[in-house]
């Protein structure tokens, strides 16, 4: 994340035979609305906690308790009180990760630990654990999240998959272009050979050939692939559970997924039944039994029969997490709860839907976080 933008993953994408990820965009910086009514302040006081001060240059979402941020040109670990867990140490720099001044690539902690790559892509990656202390020493080329007890890297110019002692369980035998491998989610991994993507399970048996331009994990027994420009969902046997006709594919959340056919989003169902019809310009998956949709330019969301609950009004919107949703209006953002109603009022230049618990937000040049008091139901 940066004051300029901020990338919220709210869904995989399939388009255009590459896996992009749905983002939103943080809006211009305006003035706040004076139009504040006693109701919205007692409302925020009632629901907004200043968790940790606005103090970071950059900052991360909470994963596994601790959030990655950056002060003062080097990056750290912070718990959710703001403690400095991990000291900040890891050189910030330049975004190609090249040439002398290369920035560190750390990356967030999953499964208790969490990847670094000293010296940028010209240097060598490892495992910290959440007291700073190399686990698994740093000797491989790219690395990635730990998923399931496994993590992907790179060793040679091929791709295999370590265990938390740093054993090759599945050896480096998989092609990659970016990224060293995807992640494991339920069971199986994407994995390339040569231009093409398939599955893995944990032993390295490929479940799914490598035959699809483009594909997306595993969600709710059924994985988005692409192949000839088309995409459509396949079972965890490889079988195709629906057929390929859509333009762009999301993961399944709560039993339905957003497809873009004929230049429209709608929502289909685990048997391929279109529940909702694809009317809207731009659609992120549900969350709590709500989804937000795109319409003329503005945000609002649904419900899973395709009913606005809350009519499109915002400029920028993400998913729904312990009852409330980032929502930004007039050039400032604040929270919703889901009648649509500002329960902490929009005065953030950025902010993030919440993550174990915490959301961050971006205010007068620097980043903190917010907690969400709302009972949780």
């Amino acid at each position: 994340m940066n004051k300029k933008s901020i990338h919220s993953l709210s869904a995989s994408v399939l388009s255009g035979g590459f896996l992009l990820l749905a983002i939103s965009l943080c809006p211009q910086t305006q003035k706040a609305s004076a139009d504040v009514t006693d109701e919205q302040m007692f409302a925020t006081k009632a629901t907004l906690n200043l968790a940790i001060a606005p103090q970071f240059d950059d900052v991360y979402p909470f994963s596994d308790g601790l959030a990655k941020v950056e002060k003062e040109g080097k990056k750290g670990f912070i718990d959710k009180t703001g403690k400095f867990i991990i000291p900040p140490k890891f050189r910030v720099g330049p975004d190609n990760g090249e040439g002398e001044e290369a920035p560190d690539i750390v990356g967030s902690f999953s499964e208790g630990l969490v990847d670094v790559q000293l010296g940028g892509f010209t240097g060598k990656c490892g495992y910290f654990s959440k007291t700073g202390k190399v686990v698994i020493p740093l000797q491989f080329e790219r690395c990635s999240v730990f998923s399931e007890g496994l993590a992907a890297v790179r060793q040679g110019g091929k791709t295999g998959y370590i265990d938390k002692t740093g054993k090759f369980i599945i050896p480096p035998q998989f092609d990659a272009q970016i990224l060293p491998a995807m992640p494991f989610s339920e069971g199986l991994a994407e994995v390339q050979q040569g231009k093409k993507w398939g599955f893995i399970d944990k032993t390295g048996k490929f479940i799914v050939p490598p035959k699809f331009e483009a594909t997306v994990a595993y969600s709710q027994g059924l994985a988005a692939v692409r192949q000839v420009n088309k995409c459509g969902y396949i079972d965890s046997n490889g079988k195709v559970a629906i057929p390929l006709q859509f333009n762009d594919c999301t993961p399944f959340s709560e039993g339905l997924a957003a497809v873009q056919k004929q230049g429209k989003w709608g929502y289909i169902d685990k048997a391929g039944k279109m529940i909702i019809s694809p009317q809207f310009d731009q659609a992120i998956n549900f969350s709590e039994g709500l989804a937000a949709i795109n319409q003329a330019g503005k945000w609002g969301y649904i419900d899973k029969t395709g009913k606005i609950l809350i009519s499109p009004q915002f400029e920028e919107t993400d998913q729904f997490v312990q009852g409330l949703a980032p929502a930004a209006q007039d050039g400032k953002w604040g929270f919703i709860d889901k009648t649509g109603k500002f329960m902490i009022t929009p005065q953030f230049d950025v902010a993030t839907k919440f993550s174990e618990g915490l959301a961050a937000v971006y205010q007068d040049g620097k980043w903190g976080f917010v907690a969400n008091n709302l009972p949780l139901k």
